[in-house]
């Protein structure tokens, strides 16, 4: 059986913890002081410990060093002086969640349901992961640069943890994947994993969409809706661009994020749920605040735990690995047998890859159709060179305002990129939908003409 090792100076919170973690089939010991812990973890090893913060003899965090097992024991920090502070420093030292008193017991007793039975299981889980990790396999993302490397050390050590996580990237870089990581490393992985593009939900729709509703509630409820926060109870959240969401929306999420608790468009009965966030946005945060997109308490509130995904420009022989990657799927999926040049490698190498990811993602898929057994530079520079940023320059005289050099800007990056505008979407830093919303806004665009290499626009539906 699992055991708990619970740490309290307070005899009634010790008999409270002993009876839910009994009742979680858990065997448990207790202990009043840091002295008294140690003790216990030298006759068991346990595989979560339960640790107040204020003790007689000193602070629970400093019990952390004495747990030697940090791979395989869960350390949660109790405390009845919550502050972000606190709660950022036990998860730097290692825990996986801080609980506030007075304690919530049902979100005690999810993370208690949590924790693997077999140890066993768990280490030849972690070596496994080792290995593969050094082929370049994280999770569900790949890549082997440095700048992967130290991700994944982060990711790692925060996906086991209840800590919100900001995902902060230019778009194509893979967010989705972290998030995904996150989660399938965390002990919610057998639990929902559910992804919402803030941007991409009808501001009319996005509450009901994230908060449920209620038949009946407002024009068109003909039945009862639950919301992505009720599905994803016990699993994980993955918001993505987050500063797309409507302001107004946005202090319901800071709310069920402080509390836990939510209501239905209509209803006046408060839910309780269970979901760890992971956001994401492909803007700068703090501009977004600057800018009013995105509420400063709320941004504080996502920002425990910042991590960036690097372009691909950034991650050197990952595009070859990337691409090779890409190629093996295609031949897979349609039983051929193509390879992938020397100078067609180069021709990758070299490029810049404004689109990241995605963008290669793409370009491997349009070679990939016109190629019979080789993929060569031939099949990837016509849409290469088309895309060079440096083809186009745009003069904005002083004293231009803000709104005109954004227009002008978004119509020549449209020009660049021969119209489409999933592409120009990628290059500006922006979502296909805010492109969309700023074209409605400025007026009808008029598209260049199309070119005579019809090879070229074929490419465009894979975009």
């Amino acid at each position: 059986m699992p055991h708990v090792l619970i740490v309290d100076d307070d005899a009634n919170t010790r008999e409270a913890l002993m009876e839910i973690a009994s009742a979680e089939g858990f065997t448990a010991a207790v202990a009043g002081n840091i002295r008294d812990a140690q003790i216990q973890i030298m006759r068991q090893r346990p595989d979560v410990v339960l640790i107040d913060l204020k003790l007689p003899d000193g602070s629970g965090m400093d019990l952390f060093n004495d747990i030697e097992s940090r791979a395989t024991t869960e350390i949660v920090l109790i405390t009845g002086h919550a502050s972000v502070e606190t709660a950022v420093e036990a998860l730097r030292l290692g825990a996986a969640d801080y609980l506030t008193k007075p304690i919530n017991f049902k979100r005690l007793k999810g993370l208690l349901s949590r924790i693997p039975r077999t140890v066993d299981l768990k280490e030849e889980i972690g070596v496994l992961r080792s290995e593969l990790r050094r082929l370049g396999h994280f999770g569900q993302m790949l890549g082997a640069a440095p700048v992967m490397q130290k991700l994944y050390n982060h990711i790692g050590r925060v996906a086991p943890t209840e800590a919100t996580v900001l995902l902060l990237g230019e778009s194509g870089t893979g967010k989705e994947l972290a998030a995904q990581t996150i989660h399938d490393l965390s002990l919610r992985s057998k639990h929902p994993f559910l992804p919402v593009n803030c941007g991409a939900i009808s501001p009319q729709l996005i509450e009901s969409e994230i908060f449920g509703h209620e038949k009946g509630s407002f024009t068109g409820a003909d039945r009862q809706h639950k919301g992505y926060f009720e599905r994803a109870n016990g699993g994980t959240l993955f918001l993505d661009e987050i500063t797309e969401m409507p302001v107004e929306l946005q202090v319901k999420l800071l709310r069920v994020l402080e509390t836990g608790s939510f209501m239905r468009i209509g209803s006046n009965q408060e839910l309780d749920t269970d979901v760890r966030v992971v956001a994401a946005s492909n803007r700068d945060p703090e501009a977004a605040v600057a800018e009013g997109k995105l509420r400063l308490d709320l941004y504080h509130r996502l920002n425990v735990f910042p991590l960036r995904i690097p372009p691909l420009r950034e991650r050197g022989a990952d595009v070859q690995l990337l691409a090779e990657h890409f190629l093996a799927e295609m031949n897979a999926a349609h039983g051929t047998n193509k390879v992938l040049s020397p100078d067609g490698l180069d021709c990758l190498a070299n490029y810049h890859w404004p689109g990241n990811v995605r963008e290669l993602r793409n370009y491997m898929q349009r070679a990939f159709i016109l190629s019979d057994d080789v993929l060569d530079a031939a099949a990837l520079a016509p849409v290469i060179t088309t895309q060079s940023p440096v083809g186009l320059t745009l003069s904005i005289p002083v004293g231009t305002s803000l709104a005109d050099v954004d227009r002008k800007l978004i119509y020549a990056t449209l020009e660049l990129c021969g119209g489409v505008k999933k592409r120009a979407a990628d290059i500006l830093g922006i979502s296909l939908k805010t492109l969309y919303n700023r074209l409605e806004e400025y007026g009808p665009y008029e598209e260049p003409p199309k070119k005579d290499d019809a090879s070229f626009h074929s490419s465009d539906s894979y975009h």
